[in-house]
């Protein structure tokens, strides 16, 4: 009785647990290969970050990501998780009051983390509202900086699922190329 068991096991695990995943992943590297390998994101022959991963981009002269839920290092994925905050925690009230200390109107994004800490995108509302601070610091006129936003505007996924999107990574990236 024993042995039956043990072979319906190890046959399941080897299908279910090592063929089945190959064989995926084969199937995705052919079909999108950028997302099946991370999707990565080259500059000159080397890898500086992935689009799917949100990055720490400090300076007035940059577009920020969203806030960072991670808990070593900002936007490590090695210590990725949620902060386990819910509406009453006093830590939480006190950091989103510190992002939204200027008073005016702020997209939740700005002030709030991703449920994973490493979110790669923030929303065009987001994205305007630091129009003025990335065209000051880098003297060039807010409106060329505006329609540079505005085309890196991501819509919704198959035109339906999710919100629009501006991805920050491939947003900095056009602006470190803007003359």
């Amino acid at each position: 009785m024993l042995r039956p068991l043990l072979s319906l096991l190890l046959g399941s695990t080897l299908l279910l647990g090592v063929a089945t995943p190959l064989a995926m992943t084969a199937v995705a590297e052919r079909v999108m290969p950028g997302r099946a390998e991370g999707s990565l994101v080259r500059q000159d022959g080397r890898v500086i970050g992935s689009a799917l991963i949100g990055q720490d981009f400090p300076g007035d002269e940059w577009f920020h990501s969203r806030p960072s839920a991670t808990s070593a290092r900002p936007y490590d994925a090695s210590s990725s998780a949620a902060s386990q905050q819910g509406p009453t925690s006093a830590a939480l009230l006190a950091a989103v009051r510190e992002r939204t200390a200027g008073g005016h109107h702020v997209p939740a994004d700005a002030a709030t983390a991703s449920g994973s800490g490493l979110d790669p995108h923030i929303s065009p509302e987001n994205a305007r509202l630091q129009v003025v601070r990335v065209a000051a610091a880098r003297r060039l006129p807010a409106p060329q900086i505006a329609a540079l936003v505005d085309r890196f505007v991501e819509g919704r996924e198959l035109g339906l699922l999710g919100e629009p999107r501006v991805n920050v990574l491939r947003l900095n990236l056009a602006l470190r190329d803007l003359r």
